[in-house]
């Protein structure tokens, strides 16, 4: 069992939680994941690594509750313990000094951004941040970016934090007036390709993608993706691609995949009441 030795509600609906997991922790990179079920009815998710601490053995995780599972991972609080913790999984980011890099994040996305543009700063790189949101309520980690940054800009759909309208449009902005080396971004899967769409060709950008997995090891095939000519497992090949090379298309297709199924589960599930997890 893998307790949770800290817990925050960031935003509405949004949860940071750090979990004891030594071993996960003592080999944790930028850019993986773990898969955690939480009892023994449990489905298994991945989730991206927002952070980790070697000396203390945690692993932090940042969640939006938006069907059964997470809302049941949101209802347990401190004290409270997940049956499995397996990670981490997939590839590291590649960390090197590329010059000056935008790190874009959007929504939860910006939790998984934050390891990655922390150690892109380390290596030596010029780092610019990009984080928005939908409203200022929304909005995760503004300050953690900010200690970590070169430059923070901040945009709200509705303007309640920073600059009015997407973070694509701060991107176009910073992309006319400086040279960038490389786009780094995590967000929903139109932010990403409307981040691809909005950089040039010339210009790499890395997209983290968190399709649908199983198994997390390469062997149902259930999270392929489309990179180039080439299908791609993300939980064994990835997370990370480059967004120039996605089939979007195809990300958007299998994503909704599963939606009315979701939509019955969380019907059923709040029908008998919600969560009966440990308290």
């Amino acid at each position: 069992m893998y307790a949770i030795v800290f817990r925050e509600e960031l935003a509405p609906k949004i949860k940071l939680f750090k979990i004891e997991a030594p071993e996960v922790a003592r080999k944790a990179r930028p850019g993986q994941f773990i898969i955690l079920r939480i009892d023994e009815e449990g489905e298994r998710i991945p989730l991206t690594i927002a952070d980790y601490d070697t000396n203390a053995g945690t692993i932090t995780l940042i969640f939006q509750e938006v069907g059964k599972t997470t809302e049941l991972l949101g209802e347990l609080r401190e004290g409270d313990s997940i049956l499995d913790f397996v990670g981490p999984l997939g590839c590291p980011s590649e960390i090197e000094n590329f010059g000056t890099v935008v790190c874009v994040g959007g929504g939860v996305g910006v939790a998984p951004v934050y390891p990655i543009a922390r150690a892109l700063k380390e290596a030596g790189n010029r780092v610019v941040s990009i984080i928005g949101a939908r409203t200022r309520d929304m909005l995760i980690w503004e300050n953690e970016m900010r200690q970590i940054s070169s430059e923070l800009y901040v945009a709200t759909d509705d303007g309640t934090a920073g600059r009015k309208g997407f973070v694509t449009d701060v991107l176009v902005d910073v992309l006319a007036r400086k040279k960038v080396d490389k786009v780094v971004a995590i967000g929903p899967v139109v932010m990403m390709q409307a981040v691809c769409r909005v950089t040039p060709e010339t210009v790499p950008v890395t997209v983290s993608l968190n399709p649908i997995m199983v198994d997390g090891t390469g062997m149902c095939g259930a999270c392929r993706v489309e990179v180039g000519d080439a299908t791609r497992f993300a939980c064994v090949d990835g997370p990370e691609f480059d967004g120039h090379q996605v089939n979007w298309e195809l990300v958007l297709q299998r994503s909704r995949m599963f939606v009315e199924e979701e939509r019955l589960a969380m019907q059923s599930f709040h029908r008998k009441g919600g969560c009966k997890c440990q308290k």
